[in-house]
């Protein structure tokens, strides 16, 4: 891959999670905006990829490829790395409560599964894997969390294991995506549409960052176009309370607080105060630096001094201390782009 003058046009990219809410996204703006040789779209549910299918064929979109597969079996996450150049990596077992509830399943999809996309790079000479991380990896207290911090970790830390093969890995850290399979607008949306006029509030001062699926696409492919390897990117995001939806979804409804479920937070975190001393703040987002010594620090200082500046003071980049919040025109064109389901 030439790694001098990045572009994604005639290059090999597999998106693994390719039939989730980001990988339908993320393959839907590639195929839009650009011109790879190979798309493949890696996922585990046979029904998503025939439905996904129908919308993008391979007999219109002659570089796509549907590949069935689980990033828990490392032989066929190898086999479907062949020669491929970019990993999108976005596949997580995700559900907090499902995975407080499972946790050996969520250890094979988040840690066992990350452990085998670093490999199966390495092995296949991949030159650039970015990993779709959470906020909820910042300072865990559920098992989701705490296994992509773990994910983030082997990710970074794969950076001085590829060794010839120079396969370089970095990290996307966001906070929660609207309108996504599971998210609270599209679940209080169903719920305003079946008459129910009192939506359910786990805790009426909980906030939350939130980014739209577009943003996330956008941030995750400027991410991988910066990246050298060992980064942690965060895009600066605005922040919102969830009760400030039931007005826009139901109006004159109320909320009935049903208390907070196993392993979630009252407010999220992206950085903590004690990663803040590698933070560099880029501008309209910040990065991580690896704290290890093989970094390559003399090309990030280029990058530094061209519009960056190291954070002087610790701080935490937290939910409900952010100082941008959604307006309440924003929010509103929020709810409306998000479809009940």
């Amino acid at each position: 891959m030439n790694t001098e003058k990045f572009n994604l046009d005639g290059q090999s990219i597999l998106v693994t999670g390719g039939t989730g809410s980001f990988g339908q996204k993320m393959v839907e703006h590639l195929l839009s905006h650009h011109k790879p040789r190979r798309l493949v779209v890696f996922s585990r549910d046979e029904l998503k990829q025939y439905e996904m299918a129908q919308r993008y064929s391979e007999s219109e979109y002659p570089c796509l490829r549907y590949f069935i597969g689980d990033v828990r079996d490392g032989k066929r996450v190898s086999r479907a790395f062949a020669g491929v150049d970019i990993v999108i990596h976005a596949a997580a077992m995700k559900h907090i409560t499902a995975a407080e509830y499972n946790p050996t399943e969520c250890i094979a999809t988040n840690v066992l599964g990350a452990e085998n996309v670093i490999d199966a790079a390495i092995e296949n000479d991949v030159g650039r894997v970015i990993a779709l991380s959470t906020d909820k990896a910042a300072n865990p207290i559920n098992l989701y969390g705490a296994t992509k911090l773990c994910s983030d970790k082997l990710f970074v830390a794969a950076n001085n294991l590829a060794g010839k093969h120079q396969t370089h890995f970095s990290v996307v850290r966001y906070g929660n995506v609207v309108g996504s399979r599971g998210s609270v607008i599209p679940l209080f949306k169903q719920l305003a549409a079946n008459g129910q006029r009192i939506l359910p509030v786990t805790h009426p001062e909980m906030s939350r960052f939130v980014i739209t699926l577009d943003q996330g696409v956008s941030f995750v492919l400027g991410s991988l176009e910066q990246m050298l390897g060992g980064e942690i990117f965060i895009p600066k995001l605005p922040s919102m309370k969830v009760i400030d939806l039931i007005p826009l979804i139901a109006p004159g409804g109320g909320y009935d607080v049903i208390g907070i479920r196993p392993g979630e937070k009252l407010h999220e975190v992206m950085i903590p105060g004690e990663e803040s001393r590698n933070c560099i703040d880029m501008g309209d987002h910040y990065v991580l630096q690896p704290p290890h010594h093989w970094w390559n620090m003399s090309k990030f200082v280029e990058r530094v001094k061209e519009r960056g500046k190291p954070i002087e003071t610790a701080f935490e980049y937290a939910s409900n201390t952010n100082n941008w919040w959604v307006s309440g025109d924003e929010l509103s064109a929020l709810v409306q782009a998000v479809a009940a389901r």
